[in-house]
């Protein structure tokens, strides 16, 4: 799948599979560790299954960007996807949206 530079300011990932899922999410937070800027979009579409341990990166990739006045938006998920994150209660927690290009529209309409 892949994470990039969407814009200045912005990181796309679309997600792989586990355990390449967790592993990306690590990346992302060392990324937005070294340049506090950026805000993130992740994109599900390719998830089907969400382990606690990538749960707990959601949450500290939440955290440092809200510490940073930034937003983490989550997209693309599948209804069993969906389903981990009401069953957790973290539905409540994160911002979704249906797709990228509502999330990417979402983020340039804020930084406005």
């Amino acid at each position: 799948m892949g994470i990039q530079n969407w814009s200045e300011n912005v990181i796309l990932v679309n997600l792989a599979e586990e355990p390449y899922l967790g592993e990306e999410l690590h990346t992302v937070i060392g990324m937005v560790s070294e340049t506090v800027g950026n805000n993130v979009v992740i994109d599900f579409a390719g998830v089907s299954l969400v382990t606690s341990s990538s749960l707990a990166k959601l949450l500290k990739l939440r955290k440092m960007l809200y510490e940073n006045s930034r937003q983490l938006v989550l997209c693309g998920m599948k209804p069993q996807t969906m389903g981990i994150f009401r069953l957790t209660g973290l539905d409540s927690v994160f911002k979704f949206v249906d797709d990228q290009f509502l999330a990417l529209a979402g983020l340039q309409m804020s930084s406005t």
